[in-house]
């Protein structure tokens, strides 16, 4: 009789067992496509990869303003994606440099346009490393205008006027942090 017991307790755990390891039913919000459809990119929890352009942004204290116009812009899942980008990163000083009110201004939902293309104006497709860019080289954006590296007589290298500062790898990418908020024509 133990015997008996022992075969029917084994026979009902390894079922048990074998259900709780099958598919989640096609109803379950688990396996729904609408979960997908409602997060892009940025919404992937990744703790091993490097981070990519907008995760190296949102972890740098001067970059706050910055990130804040990616949000308003509706652009953190676009700069979130493979890429690969080449990304000239205003910092908060920059930002600070624009005439008051700038900023509160293109934040509003209804100045979305007109931010996502000061944003675009900041991002090339490809990765340029510091050694890429070389005096009068004309670099096209994803705005479709283009910026203008110069070298300055102390070697530095500047976009448009504006120095680079310094330059940060990421998982999609490079970020060249700059002085100057660059602005399209």
């Amino acid at each position: 009789m133990k015997s008996s017991i022992l075969k029917s307790l084994l026979a009902s755990g390894f079922f048990i067992m074998m259900m709780s390891c099958s598919a989640p039913e096609s109803g379950t919000s688990e396996n729904s496509n609408e979960s997908f459809s409602q997060a892009g990119q940025s919404a992937v929890a990744d703790d091993f990869s490097n981070p990519n352009v907008v995760q190296v942004a949102i972890g740098s204290e001067d970059h706050s303003t910055l990130v804040a116009a990616l949000k308003a812009a509706n652009y953190v899942d676009a700069l979130s994606n493979v890429g690969p980008f080449t990304v000239f990163a205003p910092n908060d000083n920059a930002f600070g440099e624009l005439p008051k009110g700038t900023v509160e201004t293109l934040t509003k939902p209804e100045n979305q346009r007109q931010l996502r293309d000061i944003l675009e104006y900041h991002v090339l497709l490809g990765v340029y490393k510091p050694e890429d860019f070389v005096n009068g080289r004309k670099l096209g954006t994803v705005h479709g205008n283009s910026l203008m590296v110069e070298i300055a007589p102390d070697g530095s290298k500047m976009i448009n006027g504006a120095k680079i500062l310094g330059t940060v790898v990421a998982s999609n990418g490079i970020i060249h942090v700059v002085d100057k908020v660059l602005l399209p024509d």
